[in-house]
C-alpha cells in the first residue's frame, strides 16, 4: 500500500505525468501513504515485542505477558490503526492538487503530483516533531527487543554447547546464528532508512521551500524500510523456506511426469 500511494504516484510524476488526482485524490493519497507508512513500522515493533515476549524465560520480567498479549492482541492492532489513522488526518485535509497562480507558499512540501501546504509555522513545526517522535518511540522499543532477543539467542547457544554433542551443536548454533542475522539485519535497515528519511525531514523543517531532489530522496528512503523489511522477514523465515522449496521440487517433478507419460 506504501508503494501504491506513493511510489508509484512520484514514479509518473518524474516523468511528466501531472494532474494525477484532484484535491480529493491527493487527501486521499496523502492519508493512505502515512497511515500504512507508520503501520509498517508500528506493526513491525509489536511483532518483535511478541516475539520477545513468546522466547522470554519463564523468570523474566516479560513472562507474564505472555498470557495478557495473546488475550489483547486484537485491541493492540485496532489502537494502532486508529492512533495512525487518527494523527494522518490534519496532514491530509491540508493536501491540494494545485497552488493559485502556481505559487508556491513558505512551509510547502511538494510532491510534484500534490502539494502539503503548511498554514502556520508553530502548527507545522509542532505536528512534525510529533509525528518523528512517535515513529522513533516504536524504532527505540524495537531495538530494546531485538537487542533482548539477540541475548536470549546467545545465552541459549552457550548452553546447548554443553548439553549437545559436538554434531548437534552445530547444527543448533547454525540455526541461531540465522535467527541472529535476521534480526540484526532487519534492526540495522530499519536504523539506516529511518535515520535516513528523519534527518532529511529535520532538515526540511529548518527551510523555508524544500527542493524537489530532497523531497524525491526523502520518499525513496521512506519507501524503502516499508517494502524491503517485510522481504527480509519473509525471506528469512524457516516456514516461507521450506514452502518455497517443496513448490520448486514439484516444479521439478512436472518434466519428468509428463516425460514418463509420453513414454
Amino acid at each position: 500500500m506504501v508503494a501504491f500511494t506513493r511510489s508509484i504516484p512520484q514514479t509518473l510524476a518524474a516523468f511528466g505525468y501531472l494532474n494525477l488526482f484532484n484535491d480529493v485524490g491527493c487527501k486521499l493519497t496523502i492519508f493512505c501513504f502515512r497511515a500504512f507508512r507508520g503501520l509498517s513500522i508500528s506493526l513491525t515493533c509489536m511483532l518483535c515485542v511478541y516475539q520477545a515476549v513468546a522466547i522470554s524465560p519463564a523468570t523474566s520480567r516479560l513472562a507474564p505477558l505472555k498470557i495478557s498479549i495473546p488475550k489483547h492482541l486484537q485491541y493492540i492492532i485496532i489502537f494502532l490503526y486508529v492512533l495512525y489513522y487518527s494523527t494522518s488526518v490534519t496532514t491530509a485535509l491540508n493536501a491540494v492538487s494545485s497552488l493559485f497562480n502556481n505559487t508556491i507558499p513558505p512551509y510547502t512540501f511538494n510532491l510534484e503530483y500534490c502539494f502539503v501546504v503548511g498554514k502556520e509555522y508553530f502548527v507545522y513545526i509542532s505536528m512534525s516533531f510529533g509525528v518523528m517522535c512517535r515513529d522513533l518511540l516504536f524504532i527505540l522499543s524495537m531495538i530494546v527487543m531485538s537487542g533482548y532477543i539477540l541475548r536470549l539467542l546467545y545465552h541459549h547457544g552457550k548452553k546447548m554447547k554443553n548439553i549437545l554433542s559436538s554434531d548437534n551443536s552445530q547444527k543448533g548454533r547454525r540455526a541461531e546464528a540465522k535467527a541472529s542475522r535476521a534480526v540484526v539485519t532487519l534492526v540495522i535497515l530499519y536504523i539506516v532508512f529511518f535515520g535516513i528519511d528523519n534527518i532529511i525531514w529535520v532538515y526540511s523543517l529548518t527551510i523555508s521551500r524544500v527542493a524537489l531532489l530532497i523531497s524525491d530522496i526523502r520518499d525513496f528512503f521512506a519507501t524503502l524500510y516499508t517494502s524491503v523489511c517485510p522481504i527480509v522477514v519473509i525471506t528469512t523465515n524457516p516456514k516461507v523456506q521450506r514452502k518455497l522449496k517443496l513448490v520448486k521440487m514439484k516444479k521439478e517433478a512436472q518434466p519428468t511426469e509428463s516425460s514418463t507419460h509420453t513414454m
